[in-house]
């Protein structure tokens, strides 16, 4: 069996630990999730607070992609997260990542810093009363506008994947994790305003942050606020309608 394992710079002193816990990683650790395609746990070594996911053992097909045609979801993880890092972009800091390969992918893991924080950004669509939930929203406007503008296409830019820290006195940081789909490219401001589809904003929502990302962009507020409406309901309609189609068959 062939084993990928990389460390960053940064953890070079602790890459034994690392790989026997990778190595033993169902003896190892707590469950943060343990879902039936990735699960996380959580270790201490050296003091220090890590959080490993494991990717779901690929198919036959798609092991054979991975080994010989596309990075695993562990490396590119590692990869975008050290680049996010590199320009500015908040993210559990990467630590290491492994990968067992047999004829293809067998396993792969991510490890990250632990990052304690207060609440991400599903709190937001579910509780329109939340705590200072306008000044929340305009920033994270500007933190989207932000990697938009260093030229990252986060293409799950989704509520779970936005943590937040709460610094005090209405200031937020925003964490991306969940890095495996990016892109690096110029977008124009349809596609923009297209990356925020899946944050699944309201009316509301999209009052608060329209005007701030045109503002910053240099765009007229109608105009921003048109596209951020056109792709959000667009996304929400098609999501809206699979759910329907799928209590239609398990009611039937």
């Amino acid at each position: 069996m062939k084993e990928t394992f990389k460390v960053h710079s940064k953890y070079h002193d602790i890459a034994s630990q690392l790989r026997s816990v990778l190595l033993d990683f169902e003896q190892q650790g707590d469950y943060l999730v343990k879902g039936e395609r990735n699960s996380i746990k959580t270790i201490e070594i050296s003091g220090e607070v890590f959080n490993i996911k494991k990717f779901k053992t690929p198919n036959l097909f798609q092991s054979l992609v991975y080994r010989f045609f596309r990075k695993s979801k562990a490396q590119r993880s590692f990869e975008y997260a050290s680049k996010l890092i590199e320009l500015g972009i908040k993210t559990p800091h990467p630590v290491a990542y492994m990968e067992n390969f047999s004829l293809g992918l067998k396993d792969s893991y991510y490890v990250s810093k632990h990052l304690e924080y207060d609440f991400d950004f599903r709190v937001l669509n579910h509780n329109p009363k939340w705590p200072h939930r306008m000044e929340i929203l305009q920033q994270m406007a500007a933190f989207t506008f932000q990697l938009h503008e260093k030229g990252i296409h986060f293409l799950d830019h989704s509520p779970g994947n936005t943590l937040i820290v709460d610094q005090g006195n209405t200031q937020y940081d925003f964490y991306l994790i969940d890095l495996n789909r990016m892109r690096f490219e110029t977008l124009n401001l349809s596609q923009r305003m297209k990356n925020f589809r899946r944050l699944w904003l309201s009316k509301t929502m999209i009052n608060i942050m329209a005007p701030v990302y045109a503002q910053l962009y240099g765009a007229t507020e109608a105009e921003t606020h048109r596209l951020m409406t056109k792709h959000s309901r667009k996304f929400q309609r098609v999501k809206n309608a699979k759910k329907l189609r799928r209590r239609k068959r398990k009611a039937s």
